[in-house]
């Protein structure tokens, strides 16, 4: 499935989405404090790489950081977002041709946006997030593990499971160091939580 048919798959169930997984908190507790720990270890602009109905860009923008921007495919994700988050600014956009200057950026957080990416077509996405930050920028990226490029039957679209291991190997030659991994059950999750932290390598 392209990526056009992804966006236009999640603009499809936008209302209901929103509905059950909109807001912070109907999200685990260790991903909140995960992505506020990240956001302020890391300095410069964030970009909120695949930001859904925009409840992390919110989060991300919190204690008056103004260098936050949210970018997705799904126009009906972004016109929810734009309505409950006025104060962030969302931009409609392709994760593979970010509308971002090279080297601009301090993070970006991929917070499962590139779950329904074919494994082959991930180290575009990953070369992109490279040309966009700063070289000792910092990415967060959250994932379902399983055997790595094994396809699943998401709710909205067919996903892919990740492990840390083969990601770690395509970080590598995406330019990037990791600096963490971790997986982790949470009790009454039908998957596996798998996040990575990389930092752009500086050469």
């Amino acid at each position: 499935m392209s990526r056009v048919e992804v966006a236009a798959a999640y603009d499809s169930r936008a209302e209901e989405y929103v509905e059950k997984l909109g807001s912070v908190h109907q999200m685990a507790d260790r991903d909140r404090l995960t992505i506020e720990e990240w956001r302020d270890s890391t300095a410069g602009g964030l970009l909120d790489a695949g930001c859904g109905p925009g409840h992390w860009t919110e989060v991300l923008a919190e204690h008056g950081r103004r260098d936050v921007v949210g970018i997705d495919g799904s126009t009906r994700f972004l016109e929810s977002a734009r309505e409950r988050f006025p104060g962030n600014r969302f931009v409609v956009g392709d994760l593979s041709a970010l509308p971002v200057t090279s080297r601009s950026l301090g993070g970006i957080l991929a917070w499962y946006s590139v779950i329904h990416t074919p494994p082959g077509e991930l180290p575009e996405i990953l070369d992109e997030f490279a040309r966009t930050l700063a070289p000792g920028g910092s990415l967060l990226l959250g994932f379902f593990a399983g055997e790595p490029g094994g396809a699943f039957d998401h709710a909205v679209t067919t996903a892919y499971y990740w492990s840390a291991v083969a990601l770690t190997d395509l970080f590598h030659r995406c330019g990037f160091t990791v600096d963490h991994a971790e997986t982790r059950r949470d009790p009454d999750v039908r998957r596996t939580h798998g996040e990575l932290r990389a930092t752009r390598t500086t050469t």
